[in-house]
């Protein structure tokens, strides 16, 4: 891959497909499925959905890897302003799309307790639920660790396309804000006992930072692509 408009676009591409295919598993799926608090309703809407559940399983693994590709292109499209820190980006997204796959396995496990499998006769029929829902929680607290790796990443990737010349340094900006919003919600679900009192909150000071500043870069990406002078492709190491 080189540093020019074909591969910037293929990142666009990529990256469009991560925004539409988290945003429908997070939210049109498990949102629309899981009721925060109600182990019994939650158990039965994904049994009653139990075919969209899968799906919003099968868009999380399409995001994860466009995320592994994606990372690799963004080293190449942004070694060229510094090798050092374009590799630290990569490596913070690579640790997020392993925690995230690794952390798939919980809404498997919901599946299976969902399953009828005669070994699962050992729990009471109100104990299901609440296994059930307790995976899922843990499936909500592997995405928000995550989600620090990503912020991680994000405010690299910020900092190297505001550095790039490349780039429109406002791209820059707005990805080190996202970035920001990330890292913020992520430890407050962390540190605050109180944060689901907050959630709502929190969720703004997140999702429209980090729509704006992930739409723009990816669609500046599909549209325009980069354009970068010879001198310009003398990588640094600087840190």
């Amino acid at each position: 891959m080189n540093v020019d408009k074909k591969t910037a676009r293929v990142a666009g591409v990529l990256y469009l497909i991560i925004i539409i295919a988290g945003i429908f598993a997070e939210f049109f799926v498990r949102q629309s499925l899981i009721v925060p608090g109600d182990a019994t309703a939650t158990a039965s809407n994904i049994m009653a959905s139990e075919g969209l559940f899968r799906v919003g399983i099968a868009g999380d693994l399409i995001m994860i890897m466009c995320d592994v590709a994606l990372a690799v292109i963004f080293y190449v499209l942004l070694r060229p302003v510094s090798n050092s820190l374009a590799l630290l980006a990569a490596f913070f997204r690579l640790a997020q799309a392993t925690i995230l796959g690794i952390n798939l396995l919980n809404l498997f496990f919901v599946l299976q307790l969902l399953s009828g499998a005669g070994y699962l006769t050992v729990f009471g029929a109100d104990q299901l639920p609440a296994l059930i829902l307790l995976f899922l929680n843990a499936h909500s607290i592997g995405y928000s660790i995550g989600l620090v790796f990503f912020g991680l990443s994000l405010f690299v990737l910020g900092y190297l396309v505001f550095k790039s010349g490349y780039f429109p340094r406002i791209l820059g900006v707005f990805l080190l804000v996202a970035a920001s919003g990330y890292l913020i919600d992520s430890f407050a679900s962390f540190l605050l006992p109180t944060y689901e009192a907050y959630e709502a909150t929190f969720a703004l000071v997140v999702f429209l930072p980090a729509f704006i500043g992930e739409l723009s870069m990816c669609l500046w990406l599909l549209l325009k692509g980069v354009k970068v002078q010879r001198t310009q492709l003398q990588p640094s190491h600087a840190s």
